[in-house]
C-alpha cells in the first residue's frame, strides 16, 4: 500500500517514467491544477481560521455553523487534488489510457457536494421561516460571513479561470463550489443586516433565493461534468479542429480528404481521432508524411490537445472499397465538411 501511494504520488525516484513525464504536452496542465487546489486549500484554511477566532471572540452558534460547513466543504477538493497528482501517473496494462479520468470521477463528487449544499441552505430557511431564533452579536457575525464571503469567491474566480485555461471541468466545478459557499456565507451577512434593521424573516427568505441561484449552478456544473462523461465536445472546438484538418487539404498534395473526426477530454486532456484518405498511388512513407502535417497542424493551433491519432487510407470515389473485410465490424466513415458533424 505505501509503495502504491508512493508511486501515485511520485514520492522518490526520477527514473525512465518520470523522464517521459517531463516530455508529456499535458504535465504543465496538470501542475497548474495541483498549485491551483493548493493555493485555494490554503486561501480557504486562511479564511476558517480567521473565521474561528472571531467566534471564539463572539460565540455565536450562527457563525459557527457556518464556518463549519465553509470547513467541510473545503476539504471537497481533496478528491480533485488526488486527481490531479494521479493523472500524472504512467499508463499500465490495466490502465492504458492512463489516469485521466480520475479527473472527471473527482468532478461527480463536486457536483453532489454542490446539490447538498443547495439541499442545506432550504432545510436551514424552512427551518427559520418556523423557529427564526435569535440572532446576537451580529457585528461578530457580519464581518465573520463577510470573510467567508470574499474568501470564497477569490477561491472561485482562482479555480474556475485556472480551469478553463487548462480545460479541467472538475476544477471549474470545484470553483462554482466555492462560489456556492461565498453565497452561503453572504446569506449569513445579509441576515445580520436585516435583524439589525427589524426583519429577522428576511434570513429565511434570502437564503431561499440563494439557494435557487446554487440550483443554478449545480445544474451548469452537472450539465459539465456529464458531457465530459460521455465523452461529448464543445461543438466549437470540434468546428476548429475540422476547419485546421481541411486546412491541411488545400495545402498538401496528395491529401484527398477528411474522413472522420473525433474527439474527446479525458480529465483536462483533448484527444482527437482522425481518419484521412491520400492518393492510392502514395507510398507509405508520403501517406505518414501527409498525416503528419494533420498532427501538427492541430498541435500547433490547439494547445489543449495532448494526442492525435490518425489513420491513412488510400482514397476512392467508393469508401467502402477498402473496408470490405471489417464492413460488419465497424461503418465506413465518408467525408465531412466544414459545418458538418
Amino acid at each position: 500500500m505505501l509503495g502504491w501511494i508512493a508511486s501515485a504520488f511520485h514520492i522518490g525516484g526520477h527514473g525512465h517514467a518520470e523522464q517521459s513525464l517531463a516530455a508529456d504536452a499535458a504535465l504543465a496542465a496538470s501542475q497548474e491544477g495541483i498549485r491551483t487546489v493548493w493555493i485555494a486549500l490554503g486561501l480557504l484554511a486562511l479564511t476558517t481560521a480567521l473565521q474561528v477566532a472571531i467566534y471564539l471572540l463572539s460565540g455565536s452558534v450562527a457563525l459557527l455553523a457556518d464556518t463549519v460547513h465553509n470547513l467541510g466543504d473545503a476539504l471537497n477538493s481533496i478528491p480533485l487534488l488526488i486527481a490531479f497528482y494521479l493523472a500524472r501517473r504512467m499508463p499500465t496494462r490495466r490502465y492504458t489510457y492512463g489516469y485521466h479520468r480520475a479527473e472527471d470521477v473527482a468532478g461527480v463528487l463536486i457536483v453532489l457536494s454542490i446539490v447538498f449544499s443547495a439541499v442545506y441552505i432550504f432545510y436551514e430557511s424552512i427551518q427559520k421561516f418556523f423557529n427564526p431564533g435569535e440572532v446576537t452579536n451580529l457585528a461578530a457575525v457580519a464581518a465573520a460571513a463577510l470573510i467567508g464571503f470574499l474568501g470564497n469567491e477569490a477561491v472561485a474566480l482562482l479555480q474556475t479561470r485556472a480551469g478553463r485555461r487548462i480545460g479541467s471541468a472538475a476544477l471549474v466545478a470545484d470553483g462554482q463550489h466555492a462560489r456556492t459557499d461565498g453565497l452561503t456565507s453572504l446569506a449569513v451577512l445579509v441576515a445580520a443586516a436585516g435583524v439589525w434593521l427589524g426583519f429577522p424573516l428576511l434570513d429565511p427568505v434570502i437564503g431561499m433565493l440563494i439557494g435557487v441561484a446554487i440550483l443554478f449552478i449545480t445544474w451548469d456544473a452537472t450539465k459539465t461534468i456529464w458531457y465530459r462523461l460521455m465523452d461529448a465536445i464543445e461543438p466549437e472546438t470540434y468546428d476548429r479542429a475540422l476547419a485546421i484538418a481541411h486546412d491541411q487539404v488545400n495545402h498538401h498534395d496528395g491529401l484527398q480528404e477528411i474522413r472522420r473526426l473525433r474527439m474527446r477530454w479525458m480529465g483536462h486532456r483533448l484527444h482527437a481521432d482522425l481518419h484521412i484518405a491520400v492518393k492510392p498511388e502514395l507510398s507509405t512513407a508520403q501517406g505518414h508524411d501527409l498525416a503528419e502535417h494533420v498532427r501538427l497542424g492541430l498541435f500547433s493551433a490547439m494547445p489543449l490537445l495532448s494526442e492525435a491519432i490518425v489513420h491513412v487510407e488510400p482514397w476512392s470515389a467508393d469508401p467502402e472499397e477498402f473496408h470490405r473485410a471489417t464492413l460488419r465490424r465497424e461503418p465506413v466513415p465518408g467525408p465531412i465538411s466544414q459545418g458538418q458533424g
